[in-house]
């Protein structure tokens, strides 16, 4: 059987289908999407017969609609900042965040983990919203030199702080599966804002950073 022949399996998203998925974003737009991927499929030469193949084209839309959420409008967190009445003026850090991405080279995961601080001014954040942030600009196809540039940058305008520090360490699945197919190796990006060009408030974060 040729493939403009191939019985049309899984063309259309089906009522059950569309259901679970319409929650969870435009569903015009997951089915557009599904119809490409399953393009692909055929013009790679799968027997969208097989049943392992039979819906691959809808939960690929899928996936895409939910690792790529922050594309969308609204997706951005409220982030509620709140009176320093402290008058805290040490450094917060929050450790060891896990996030997952895809690489916008080759649309391929990387992930690891994200090393966020800040030294208060007038306001402080929730600890919560470090991860809301960091996934906010995860979930799209990304750079991880961006990433730890967007996510220190949102810090700084939200707050005003004293300074603002951010670390990632993650691994890229475009290293470790095609090109120079390197397993294990770790890319580490830094941004830093105000204080933290310091070099003593820089040491100081960098051995919050050792200490297990």
């Amino acid at each position: 059987m040729s493939r403009d022949e191939e019985t049309p399996v899984g063309t259309e998203i089906r009522a059950e289908e569309s259901a679970g998925a319409a929650g969870n974003g435009n569903q015009a737009q997951i089915e557009r999407v599904a119809s490409h991927v399953r393009a692909i499929l055929v013009e790679l030469g799968l027997d969208l017969t097989d049943h392992n193949l039979h819906d691959t084209h809808i939960r690929v839309a899928k996936m895409y609609d939910e690792m790529f959420h922050g594309l969308k409008e609204g997706a951005e967190p409220p982030v509620t900042t709140f009176p320093n009445d402290e008058e805290y003026s040490h450094m917060v850090m929050e450790r060891d965040i896990p996030f997952y991405s895809m690489c916008s080279h080759h649309l391929v995961p990387f992930y690891g983990r994200a090393h966020i601080a800040y030294i208060p001014a007038d306001r402080i954040i929730g600890l919560s919203k470090f991860a809301r942030i960091l996934d906010y600009y995860a979930k799209r196809p990304q750079l991880q030199e961006r990433l730890t540039e967007q996510v220190v940058s949102f810090l700084e305008e939200k707050l005003h702080p004293l300074g603002a520090m951010v670390v990632i360490e993650a691994r890229h699945l475009c290293v470790e599966m095609r090109g120079v197919k390197k397993p294990g190796a770790l890319t580490v990006t830094s941004a830093i804002r105000g204080a933290f060009h310091q070099r003593p408030v820089r040491e100081e974060f960098l051995d919050l950073l050792r200490r297990s």
